[in-house]
């Protein structure tokens, strides 16, 4: 994923999230604001982990926290674009995942921009780190069988 000649549209994603572009969510210049583009993305992550079988934010069935977040903005999201979120499991580490995620026009055919987030285990009870449970593991791996 940090390899600089990492090609994007190579990525082979096996999930995407529609996303609803709101009045809101459109600034005074008339494209998307790029902290609503991070609420896609964040959209995207949840609609993922549902789509391994997790029951969702909230249920205590998730035990990972975001620590790092970076998004290459290339192209504006306007009202009338038809966007999804592409998200996949990038890389597992001992404590933490590496997501890849890209926000898609399904109009134009082009990536709007790329979201890179680490997540790592986390125990909320005693507030520090966790490894990457087995179970975890699993689900990432059926969902991603071409993950390393």
């Amino acid at each position: 994923m940090e390899n600089p000649s990492f090609d994007i549209n190579s990525v082979m994603f096996r999930h995407e999230q529609p996303v609803q572009i709101r009045f809101n969510d459109v600034d005074v210049i008339g494209h998307v604001n790029n902290s609503i583009a991070l609420s896609y993305y964040d959209l995207g992550k949840v609609a993922y982990f549902e789509a391994m079988g997790y029951k969702g934010i909230g249920s205590g069935d998730i035990d990972l926290v975001i620590v790092n977040v970076n998004v290459d903005y290339m192209i504006p999201i306007f009202m009338g674009d038809d966007i999804v979120v592409k998200t996949k499991v990038a890389g597992i580490g001992n404590k933490s995942v590496k997501l890849i995620q890209v926000i898609f026009d399904k109009k134009s055919q082009k990536i709007k921009s790329i979201c890179r987030t680490v997540m790592c285990g986390f125990d909320p009870k005693t507030n520090t780190s966790l490894p990457i449970s087995d179970e975890w593991r699993a689900r990432i791996h059926n969902f991603e069988p071409d993950l390393a």
